[in-house]
């Protein structure tokens, strides 16, 4: 077997303030291999964006990586220089931010944001950058026209389809995608999702692909995770989870989204103010699906149901 593209072991974050250190990452460890699509799932403040973060050394004050290990093609992320960080977050991995319109410049034209990206890490022409430029547009399915359009003037669709262009400019291995379709329309979301599907098999990259919505990670991911208050609570093929979801937390996440067809049903929230305490470390039930075990949480696992 090759070895994986990232290796997370044993990760915690904190944040850390003179007041009180909260832990946002509790000793989570997963792996994803080359062309693997692996999903992290979990409400808002669980600590998705942090994990992402963290693999990428992107943690501002008071966030302290506090543990573990992160490895990436067997290079150890932690130990990179800044030179070396410089290289490694365009050219080996990449990220999809949640808002589009927060990770464009908006006095900047969408063909000078993208030929920013070859003139800095290959120093290529202006003219070449540009050409570059709307042959990412092209295959995100832009108008070349739109290059000297303000990031104002497209629609969220077309925002998003810009930052995913964006990081795959220069073909890194691993594109980390968080939260890719928050706020635009089901329609869309759709979209967006043929066009991380069709670019994926086209590019042959790997995602960890990051989101609260179940019905989304199943459709793209090939394993994903379940997390929750900074741990996960399952993992496992994501069909298996769709079909065998184990872990009481992990069905109450899929009953928190409606269904798109079929009878109406009710709806069940996670449950105001519920939470599992100290939770266990994974345990396996079956070839490949790790829960993490509830029986002390007994009164919890039934209010959260």
């Amino acid at each position: 077997m090759t070895a994986p593209l990232l290796e997370v072991d044993d990760l915690s974050v904190e944040y850390v303030t003179d007041a009180r250190t909260v832990r946002a990452v509790d000793r989570v460890s997963f792996s994803i291999a080359e062309r693997e699509v692996f999903g992290l799932a979990g409400e808002s403040g669980c600590g998705k964006s942090t994990i992402a973060n963290a693999i990428l050394r992107l943690l501002r004050d008071p966030a302290v990586i506090s543990g573990g290990s992160i490895r990436f093609a067997g290079t150890d992320v932690l130990a990179l220089s800044a030179d070396e960080l410089r290289e490694f977050r365009w050219r080996q991995v990449a990220m999809v931010f949640q808002s589009a319109m927060n990770s464009l410049n908006p006095v900047m034209t969408i063909g000078d944001q993208i030929a920013d990206i070859f003139t800095t890490h290959e120093r290529a022409s202006k003219r070449n950058a540009l050409e570059r430029a709307a042959e990412l547009l092209d295959l995100v399915g832009i108008p070349r026209d739109r290059l000297r359009s303000y990031p104002h003037q497209l629609s969220g669709g077309m925002r998003q389809r810009v930052v995913i262009a964006m990081a795959t400019a220069l073909r890194p291995p691993l594109l980390i995608m968080d939260e890719p379709t928050t706020a635009l329309d089901v329609v869309v979301q759709q979209e967006i999702m043929a066009q991380i599907k069709d670019l994926q098999q086209e590019l042959g990259f790997a995602i960890l692909f990051i989101t609260h919505d179940m019905s989304l990670m199943v459709e793209l991911s090939d394993r994903m995770a379940v997390m929750y208050a900074g741990r996960f609570v399952e993992t496992a093929a994501a069909q298996e989870i769709f079909v065998r979801p184990s872990h009481p937390y992990t069905r109450a996440l899929m009953n928190a989204f409606p269904p798109m067809s079929g009878p109406r049903t009710r709806l069940n929230g996670l449950g105001e103010g519920v939470r599992f305490h100290d939770i266990p470390d994974l345990v396996a039930v079956g070839p490949g699906h790790w829960v993490a075990p509830t029986a002390g949480d007994a009164p919890l696992t039934e209010a959260i149901r």
